[in-house]
C-alpha cells in the first residue's frame, strides 16, 4: 500500500506537515482547534431543529428530531472530508510550488497531508456523532466499529486526492469545476435520504461507491446497532485499495513534469 510505505519512510515529516495544515486553518481564531468540535455540534443542532421539525413527519422509518439529525449527520460525516479534499487538491501543487520545484521533496506526500488534515476534522465529527448517539439511546458495542466502516471511503478519498492533485497541475479548470461537482455529488449521494429511496440507476451506481456504502454502514452501526454487511464492506475495501493505488500511480508517473507545467 502506497500510504503505508509513505508513513514508514516519512512519518515524522508527515506528522509535522499535518500539524501545520490543521493549525493554519484555525490561525487567528479565538477558539482555535476547538472549532473542530464546536462546528459539528452547531451543525447537528441545526439539523435537529430544522430537519426534525420540517421533514421528520415524512420520514417515519427514520424517526424525528434528533434521530433524523443523526441520520443526516452520518451521511455528512462521510461526505464532508471527501468534498473538502476533492475541492482543494486540484490547486494543491500550485499552492506548494516551492516544494514541487525542490527535487528532494517527496511531492506525493502533499495529497496525503491534505487527506490526513481532513481526517482530523472528520474524527472530531465522528466523536461528536458517537457521543450524541450514545446520549440519544444508541449506546452499544457496535459504536466501536464506526472507524472501521469508514476505511474504504478513506482509501477511496486518498486515491481521488492523488489523481486530482496531479490532474490539476495540467488542467487548471479543475480548481473551479470540483467545488461545483462536489455539491452536485452530495445530492446524488445518500446523504439526506436512505440508499433504498434513490432511483434504481443511482442505487446500482452506488453499489460500487465506497462513499455511499460507508454512509449506509455508519447508519447501521451507529443508529441500528448492527454490523455492516462484511462481504459488501470487503468489496468496498478492495475498490478503495485499487483507487488509492491507481491515484498514486498516476501521480508518480506525472510528477516528472510538475515543475514544467506549474
Amino acid at each position: 500500500m502506497p500510504a503505508l510505505s509513505l508513513f514508514n519512510q516519512h512519518g515524522y515529516l508527515l506528522a509535522q506537515l499535518v500539524r501545520r495544515e490543521v493549525l493554519l486553518k484555525y490561525r487567528g481564531s479565538i477558539l482555535g482547534i476547538g472549532w473542530s468540535f464546536l462546528y459539528p455540534l452547531l451543525l447537528l443542532g441545526a439539523f435537529t431543529l430544522v430537519f426534525g421539525g420540517v421533514l421528520g413527519a415524512k420520514w417515519g422509518t427514520q424517526g424525528t428530531g434528533i434521530e433524523l439529525a443523526l441520520f443526516i449527520y452520518c451521511g455528512l460525516l462521510v461526505f464532508t472530508p471527501f468534498a473538502e479534499v476533492a475541492s482543494t487538491t486540484p490547486r494543491l501543487l500550485q499552492n506548494y510550488q516551492a516544494y514541487v520545484k525542490k527535487i528532494i521533496f517527496p511531492t506525493e506526500l502533499l495529497p496525503l497531508v491534505n487527506v490526513l488534515a481532513a481526517t482530523m476534522h472528520g474524527l472530531a465529527n465522528l466523536l461528536v456523532l458517537v457521543l450524541i448517539a450514545a446520549i440519544a439511546g444508541h449506546l452499544h458495542a457496535m459504536l466501536l466499529l464506526a472507524p472501521l466502516v469508514l476505511l474504504p471511503a478513506w482509501l477511496f478519498t486518498l486515491g481521488v486526492a492523488w489523481f486530482l492533485a496531479a490532474a490539476g497541475a495540467y488542467v487548471r479548470d479543475l480548481t473551479h469545476v470540483m467545488p461545483v461537482a462536489t455539491q452536485l455529488l452530495m445530492f446524488l449521494s445518500p446523504v439526506f435520504y436512505p440508499l433504498q429511496a434513490a432511483p434504481a440507476l443511482l442505487q446500482t451506481v452506488h453499489q460500487f461507491n465506497p462513499l455511499a456504502i460507508a454512509m449506509e454502514d455508519t447508519r447501521r452501526v451507529v443508529l441500528q446497532g448492527v454490523p455492516p454487511d462484511w462481504t459488501l464492506w470487503g468489496a468496498m475495501l478492495v475498490i478503495g485499495i485499487l483507487a488509492a493505488w491507481a491515484g498514486y500511480t498516476f501521480f508518480v508517473r506525472s510528477k516528472e513534469d510538475f515543475a514544467d507545467v506549474i
